[in-house]
């Protein structure tokens, strides 16, 4: 019971660790609250995978157990040799908002993308001979949560630093040694004699080689793929204003004693390790203005730089939560280097305008680093 369990959360979580599973978790992360994607995650994986379970339960009862063990051996290799496949998702539901709300936009985009895909068959493979096959099903949707909720997470710390081919070397191989104890087991005697073994993995050491070729061709050349992608964008997404407000700050050693969130920048600061940490916006304390900070002598250019990198953010495709926070930390930033917050109405265009009605140098700056941003 346990067993099958455990068995089943732990090859969906390695079949989809760097699929397109956590790209897809990673992107709706960027629009949608953490806990809404993972709540979405769940509900399509739970139907999705619901499905697979049934069918293999009715599969087990009329197909013998030998044959099904054979084409489990049969399948799970197959499973090794997909992880490797050099996948390139289309991200038509990542970059499309639904009318229906992002836990059902979610849902449905788990649901459709995985009919018919591996973690869907492993699940109708893993219930054929499965004794309590509701187990196998809160394994599979569990490994599902997991990998997703490990790449948001990872995505948000590590950027493209994840060791993404390296762990799908490591998936394809449990699959290929559960594919391969499967069939030794359960194959005819014939069948496992020298010359077959040997053609056996003639064959597989050949399809490994043409799988992985398109990707050491492609790391070769210094090309990112999909999963390295995503996340590179959420990390830059989330820890670029980070990075940028903190080098603003000017410390005890000029400021004195910290303020902590009474100061304009350290109010700043706080906005964002509350949305980093928690994946959510949460109002920090009442918007004062913050008069007395105002009169520090912060760094221009390094204020300039963090607007900069704020505004060119709200050209992205972003949610109504993350606008709320983006805007928030414009805001302040505003009121560091202008003394007062300007109306932006979701057009650069007409902002930079109200910008150069201030007629000041700085102003000036701030426009030339966002067009230089923009079309690095």
């Amino acid at each position: 019971m346990i067993q099958e369990f455990i068995r089943s959360l732990f090859l969906i979580f390695m079949a989809e660790m760097g699929d397109k599973t956590q790209i897809l978790a990673m992107a709706f992360a960027t629009q949608y609250r953490v806990k809404k994607v993972l709540l979405g995650v769940l509900l399509g994986s739970l139907l999705n995978h619901g499905i697979a379970v049934a069918l293999g339960s009715y599969l087990s009862n009329i197909i013998p157990i030998n044959t099904i063990q054979i084409i489990a051996g049969v399948s799970f290799v197959g499973f090794a040799l997909w992880t490797l496949k050099n996948d390139k998702e289309d991200d038509e539901e990542e970059n499309n908002k639904s009318r229906f709300g992002p836990v059902f936009t979610v849902a449905m985009a788990f649901f459709i993308g995985e009919l018919g895909d591996k973690t869907q068959l492993t699940a109708i493979t893993l219930s054929v001979d499965a004794v309590y096959p509701i187990f196998v099903l809160m394994g599979t949707v569990s490994g599902m949560i997991l990998t997703s909720g490990l790449g948001i997470y990872v995505g948000s710390k590590i950027g493209d630093r994840i060791p993404e081919f390296t762990i799908k070397i490591v998936s394809a191989a449990i699959f290929m040694f559960f594919g391969v104890t499967k069939l030794y087991t359960t194959l005819p005697p014939i069948y496992i004699q020298p010359i077959y073994i040997g053609g056996f993995f003639v064959v597989i050491g050949i399809s490994v080689y043409l799988l992985l070729k398109p990707a050491i061709d492609a790391r070769r050349r210094g090309e990112l793929s999909p999963f390295r992608e995503a996340a590179l964008t959420l990390y830059e997404y989330t820890h670029q204003i980070k990075e940028a407000v903190d080098e603003i700050c000017l410390g005890e050693g000029q400021c004195g004693k910290c303020q902590g969130s009474s100061c304009i920048i350290g109010y700043t600061k706080a906005l964002i390790r509350q949305v980093i940490e928690s994946g959510e916006f949460e109002k920090i304390g009442e918007w004062q203005g913050f008069p007395e900070s105002l009169e520090k002598n912060f760094e221009e250019g390094k204020v300039v730089e963090s607007l900069s990198i704020t505004l060119t953010a709200l050209t992205q495709h972003l949610s109504q939560e993350e606008m709320l926070f983006i805007h928030k930390v414009r805001q302040a930033l505003e009121m560091v280097l202008f003394g007062e917050k300007i109306p932006f109405n979701g057009d650069l265009g007409v902002y930079f305008e109200g910008l150069k009605m201030r007629g000041t140098k700085t102003a000036q700056k701030v426009i030339q680093r966002v067009e230089e941003l923009r079309s690095a």
